[in-house]
């Protein structure tokens, strides 16, 4: 069990870093066809669009990513409770 709990704390921690290095490439505008570059877009945005969705229009400054983070500890927290428990 504790291989699992492992595993599901390093998918979280991955995806935080790959939602940081999705605000990194917005800030400073590469070329938004770059594989790479398409394949951060891919994978944060089921997550960041609903998310974009439910805020508020604040110009250019999108927080969707700040709400992002805050559900994925979130989530985090609640599964490696589940986890815990069934162990």
């Amino acid at each position: 069990m504790l291989q699992i709990i492992g595993l599901v704390r390093f998918l979280f921690e991955l995806y935080s870093l790959i939602l940081i290095a999705r605000i990194l490439a917005s800030w400073v505008r590469l070329d938004p066809y770059h594989p790479l570059v398409r394949l951060l877009y891919q994978l944060t945005e089921p997550l960041l669009a609903p998310i974009r969705r439910l805020l508020p229009q604040t110009g250019m400054i999108d927080f969707s990513p700040i709400v992002a983070f805050i559900v994925l500890r979130v989530a985090e927290e609640i599964v490696l409770r589940i986890l815990v428990s069934l162990a």
